[in-house]
């Protein structure tokens, strides 16, 4: 998912993304990060397009982690869950004292 679609699967507006997942989800999305900065201080990218295989090859170590944790404890590692319990108000209503 992109950041947008997984901020609307969340339910969420403008807060920190990383702020609202599960431990799990932090640790998939450091482990995709951490991985491509390894590919690409190994392989030394140059332009958009080759910057664009080495995420895609660190984001596949991410997606596999992910299947593997699903397969082995019957969880699902993405969550609607939000670690901040917090509410909307309506933009448009005042709030009256």
């Amino acid at each position: 998912m992109s950041a947008q679609e997984y901020k609307s699967y969340k339910g969420i507006r403008k807060e920190n993304l990383r702020d609202n997942m599960t431990d799990i989800e932090v640790a998939l999305t450091d482990l995709g990060e951490l991985t491509t900065r390894h590919i690409a201080q190994k392989e030394k990218p140059m332009g958009l397009s080759e910057n664009r295989k080495v995420a895609k090859k660190g984001g596949s170590v991410a997606k596999k982690t992910k299947e593997f944790y699903e397969e082995v404890t019957g969880l699902n590692a993405i969550s609607k869950d939000n670690s901040l319990n917090y509410r909307y108000i309506d933009e448009d209503k005042l709030i009256e004292k």
